[in-house]
This record gives C-alpha cells, sequence and structure tokens, in this order.
C-alpha cells in the first residue's frame, strides 16, 4: 500500500485535535496523579507507534475510529481512576449493580473495538485471508487482554499498595482479571459478528 499522507486526511486531522483536546482536559487535576501516569504510559507508547507507521502501514478509516474510541473510554478512566468513573456509578446506582463496572465496560471495549484494527494489520502485513483474517485478530486482542492482565499485577506487586489497587481496579472482586479477560473475549466475539454481517465479503478480503 502506498504512503499515505496526514495532510491529506480530514479525518484523521479531526480525530487526532479531538482526542488531543479531550487528553488534555483529563489530564488536569486526575483523581490520582499516578495511577493517571501509569494507566497513560501504554497510551505514549500506542500512539508513537501509530504515528511511525502511519504513512508505511495506513490502517482503514473504520480502524481509526475503533481507536478513537477506544482511547476516549480509555482517557475517562485514566483521570477519575476505573472505580470511581462517574457514569459507573450512575449505571451501579440504576441497575442496582454490586460494583462500578466502568472498567469492565472498557475490557469489553478491548475486544470489541480493538479486533478489526487488528484484523486491519495482519491482513497488510502477512497477508491472512479468509478464517484466518478473523480467527488470528481475536486471538491477538485476547492474547494482549490477558498480558495486560499479567502487566497489571505485576505493577501493583512493585508499587506502594494503595496506588495498585487503584491501577488494578478490582474493588475487592478476586476474580476480577478472569471476569476482565471474558469480557474482552466476548467484545471480541462480537466485533466478529458485527462486522462479518455488516461486510459479508469480508471473510474473503
Amino acid at each position: 500500500m502506498p504512503a499515505r499522507s496526514f495532510q491529506k486526511s480530514p479525518l484523521l486531522q479531526t480525530l487526532t485535535a479531538l482526542y488531543a483536546a479531550v487528553w488534555i482536559v483529563a489530564a488536569v487535576r486526575p483523581v490520582d496523579r499516578s495511577d493517571w501516569l501509569l494507566e497513560n504510559l501504554l497510551v505514549f507508547a500506542s500512539v508513537a507507534v501509530l504515528v511511525l507507521t502511519y504513512r508505511r502501514l495506513p490502517l482503514s478509516n473504520l480502524s481509526y475510529v475503533l481507536l478513537f474510541v477506544f482511547l476516549l473510554l480509555h482517557a475517562a478512566g485514566a483521570h477519575y481512576t476505573y472505580a470511581e468513573v462517574p457514569i459507573g456509578y450512575w449505571l451501579k446506582e440504576t441497575f442496582d449493580l454490586s460494583r462500578n463496572h466502568f472498567d469492565r465496560i472498557v475490557h469489553f471495549s478491548f475486544g470489541l473495538l480493538l479486533t478489526y484494527p487488528a484484523r486491519d494489520v495482519l491482513t497488510r502485513t502477512a497477508r491472512v485471508r479468509g478464517f484466518w483474517a478473523w480467527c488470528l485478530p481475536v486471538t491477538v486482542v485476547v492474547s494482549l487482554s490477558g498480558f495486560f492482565e499479567v502487566v497489571e499485577a505485576v505493577v501493583a506487586w512493585n508499587v506502594k499498595p494503595e496506588l495498585g489497587i487503584a491501577y488494578l481496579g478490582t474493588q475487592g472482586d478476586i476474580w476480577d482479571a478472569q471476569k476482565d479477560m471474558a469480557a474482552a473475549i466476548l467484545g471480541a466475539a462480537l466485533a466478529v459478528i458485527v462486522f462479518k454481517t455488516a461486510r459479508p465479503r469480508a471473510l474473503s478480503a
């Protein structure tokens, strides 16, 4: 695929400007500055990769929109800490839930929103097609979900306890990591169903 110019992509310019504005607002007086910094380490790395590979490995507009939505969710979680995002408390009160489930929503969104971009990368680099064009992206996303749970645990073990608890966002649930991974699996499975239905020729692309 030929190199792509950022200056010739109004959609990407708009998404970049909007995310930058949201990120700056979220960086102002977060609930826990240390947790905010930890949460944004992955963002710094991910955005750097997207910028450095954009010209030679541009993704589809849909992939960039999906990544944008996920980054917005993450920005909210980083600002408030995942266990204290207001919309999570609203859902808890409205549906009489046992905890703030915003973190679970983001893990579900990790599978739902990142499976298609993962497919974009694999079809353009490894040239996967047919069944593998959907199976491998799901495998990659689910594996990353498990990997991040391990990384979170390692970080929590090596920082002061109160910061580790905020970063993990377990809210007292000993099965939090397993439930988070299950949410990501469900999100990835739904993504395949949605995009396969919306684009019936996708499996042969």
